[in-house]
């Protein structure tokens, strides 16, 4: 497959062309490297060729990055030696990266090169900015909506193909921490402003050319091999410098708490490379990397946010014969706060919109959700006033049902009560067309009940909006015992719209997401009721990758709600019901009116803004500190196996049908442990054996919410991993 292609013009310039068949987007494959290193070969190597131009056949993209899946390939294929073929592996790139860079001059005088210049007609992400990092001046077109970055951080690794130790020369540790550490990806203006390319323009490809037709040997020669080059900033012996690292490393550790070890590395490369050559810089960028490829959470990570995530994006659940589904006009009932969101993304998408509440002021405060979000967006220069008039003229506020009536789909967005949604659904069902999808947006409801309200069950689902639903990217889809393909096709079709993430699981209690979270929530306000120091509680949890503690997440979501969800849980478990201690807890809370952020008390005390503060003294009082406090790991053991134990028991139910859902949903729904590739993989991470074994020893010491689930105890005892026995469809992904 032709990946690269190059012409050569009168002028002598010498046009190299990425462009892979069948993709969307350029991404780089070992062919591809072979390819533009011949090419380049040729080029650097032909007397007629007076300089280069690289760039992509992609309109409005450059590239999207490098395949991920060819890391774990490289890994595989390295045998008894993975380490030894990946660090061999990512020094040839880097060869061939600075082949480029020094585009045949005499090593030298530096003399002699030949001009390569990159033309970028919109995104270039990961090794699609490296790549051009390496040539000579790089030239974007005017496009608003291209990306440029190295996002490689956002799944678990680094820029490992030169791109770290570049640009860290180019701008310094601290102009190029933003790109490394955070991922930042901006728009070409903002990439020109900041120092990683170098010009901006509207035909991009002429300015290149005039450059390269007259670029003279000076301008050939990167900052770090001229003569007494010296790092933006200063290098970590230099005082300056020696104080940029010392923040830096603060800031890397506050950030991930220790438990991402790509960012560590990434540190460690730029500090021990920065006080080096640039050439045994590259080495220690390389060696570095590669002990991140080997690390279990890189590898976990790229599988679950890398291509488990885009493989459910691309459908892989999706029913395959059902024809395309994409909604064309959406109805949503209920313009509170869930409905409102669900409106924004979905005109956001392009897609009409009918909003109804009871009554017309509802209706319209809905609308002006929209209204208030586009204006924050024109205040940031994100968006236009047309922009924000286009999203609004998609929007029919409303309290008529008949304006329903040429919708495909309707989402139901009304007040948790099983009756108010019945009879939503039967006033509805009498309007809309007789094939229009009916989804409800419920957290907790079981569909399979919901639908005995609906006079055609097959068409009815749950799609399951997380909070806020602008910010969140998974969308729970729940199938009842009664829903059909078209319906589970519908709702991934439109889910995919507005560019979420999907999973599908099977109806039951809590469906996926709330089953597990809900234990989370529960284990630690369990503890606050031993005496376990809160502060413990909520420290722990963070110091394991939980993106908030539970006393925090409590306090979010409102302490009332979980009084609710309690209540309701305990009618219908009635004897079996597990939670009494945590109902202690909560009810007294809610007794003294501390309900959360939204009343700026809770677990925590919140100042006069609603700024949230420290734990609230209250606590020690009505629940005194136990006089020998848990070790740090079984504070965190108790928090992420009440989760993980939940994902394994829905896994073993077939509420989950697919274990990459599993992963994703977890990370992307309620943000467990990222690092950690979700908890399936976490299993996968510690050996089921040591799993299996210390849900003895919790089961023993805390009850028996820890009883080790029949399939974690048969993987164990098989020798099998999860991702081993159920994860054959992720690899073919």
């Amino acid at each position: 497959m032709t990946e690269f292609t190059m012409t050569t013009d009168g002028d002598g310039i010498a046009t190299i062309t990425w462009d892979v068949p069948g993709k969307s987007m350029n991404v780089m494959s070992f062919e591809g490297l072979a390819q533009i290193e011949d090419l380049m070969d040729q080029a650097i190597g032909d007397e007629a060729v007076k300089g280069i131009i690289l760039t992509s056949g992609k309109e409005g993209s450059f590239a999207g990055g490098m395949d991920l899946n060819l890391i774990a390939k490289m890994r595989d294929e390295a045998g008894d030696n993975p380490a030894k073929g990946l660090f061999e592996g990512t020094m040839k790139m880097h060869a061939l990266l600075r082949k480029i860079e020094r585009a045949g001059m005499d090593p030298k005088t530096l003399k002699g090169g030949k001009p390569i210049a990159t033309v970028l007609p919109g995104t270039a992400l990961g090794i699609g900015l490296e790549l051009p990092l390496s040539t000579h001046r790089i030239f974007a077109a005017t496009n608003p909506k291209a990306k440029i970055g190295l996002p490689e951080i956002m799944v678990g690794i680094f820029p490992g193909a030169g791109g770290t130790t570049r640009l860290v020369r180019k701008l310094g540790a601290m102009g190029a921490s933003p790109f490394l550490l955070e991922g930042k990806l901006v728009a070409p203006t903002a990439a020109k402003a900041a120092g990683l390319i170098d010009a901006v323009s509207d035909d991009p490809m002429a300015d290149a050319r005039a450059w390269v037709l007259n670029a003279k040997d000076a301008d050939l020669v990167k900052p770090w091999d001229a003569k007494g080059y010296k790092m933006p900033g200063g290098a970590p012996y230099h005082p300056a410098g020696f104080m940029t690292f010392v923040g830096a490393s603060a800031m890397v550790n506050g950030k991930t708490q220790g438990v991402y070890p790509a960012a560590k590395a990434l540190l460690s490369a730029v500090y021990e490379g920065a006080m080096v050559p640039f050439d045994t810089a590259l080495k220690i960028e390389a060696r570095w990397f590669t002990s991140v490829l080997l690390n279990p959470s890189s590898e976990a990570m790229i599988r679950s946010l890398f291509i488990n995530k885009e493989a459910l994006e691309k459908g892989a659940v999706r029913p395959a014969d059902v024809a395309d589904q994409r909604v064309r006009k959406l109805g949503v009932l209920g313009a509170g706060m869930m409905g409102a969101g669900i409106t924004l993304v979905s005109v956001q998408a392009g897609i009409e919109v009918v909003l109804i509440d009871q009554n017309q002021e509802a209706a319209e405060r809905g609308k002006a959700y929209t209204a208030n979000f586009a204006d924050k967006g024109i205040a940031r220069r994100k968006t236009t006033p047309e922009k924000k008039e286009q999203l609004l003229n998609l929007i029919t506020a409303t309290t008529d049902l008949n304006a329903l009536k040429g919708c495909d789909l309707i989402i139901e967005a009304v007040f948790e009560d099983p009756k108010v949604k019945a009879e939503m659904t039967q006033k509805v069902e009498a309007v809309i067309p007789e094939d229009c999808i009916f989804a409800s947006n419920t957290s907790t409801l079981p569909i399979t009940e919901l639908a005995k309200a609906s006079s055609r069950p097959e068409q009815f689902i749950g799609i399951h909006f997380f909070s806020p639903v602008e910010k969140m990217l998974l969308v729970e889809i729940i199938k009842g015992k009664g829903t059909g393909d078209r319906a589970v096709a519908k709702a991934l079709d439109y889910v995919r719209q507005i560019r979420k993430t999907p999973i599908v699981v099977n109806d039951a209690r809590f469906f996926y997401a709330n089953r597990c979270i809900i234990p989370y929530i529960n284990e630690g306000i369990r503890m606050v009721a031993e005496g376990v120091a809160p502060a413990l509680i909520e420290n722990a949890a963070r110091l394991v990758g939980m993106p908030l503690g539970p006393l925090q997440l409590v306090d979010e979501t409102s302490i009332d709600l979980g009084a609710k969800i309690a209540r309701a849980t305990k009618a219908a478990m009635g004897d079996a019901y597990p939670d009494g201690a945590v109902d202690d807890v909560i009810f007294w809370m809610e007794g003294e009116n501390r309900l959360g952020r939204k009343t700026a008390a809770g677990f925590y005390t919140y100042d006069e803004k609603g700024k949230r503060q420290v734990l609230w003294s209250g606590l020690g009082e009505k629940y005194p500190l136990a006089d020998g406090q848990p070790d740090l790991i079984d504070v965190q053991h108790r928090l992420l196996f009440s989760q993980t134990l939940e994902a394994v028991r829905a896994l073993e139910e077939g509420v989950l049908m697919d274990i990459r859902e599993g992963d994703v949903g977890a990370i992307l729904g309620w943000g467990f442990a990222p690092w950690s590739g979700g908890p399936l993989s976490w299993l996968d991470m510690i050996g089921a054996p040591y799993a299996a074994e210390r849900c003895d020893q919790l089961s023993a010491a805390h009850g028996s919410r820890f009883t080790c689930p029949d399939l974690l105890r048969d993987v164990a005892a098989k020798g099998q991993s999860f991702y081993g026995r159920f994860g054959k469809t992720s690899v073919a992904a």
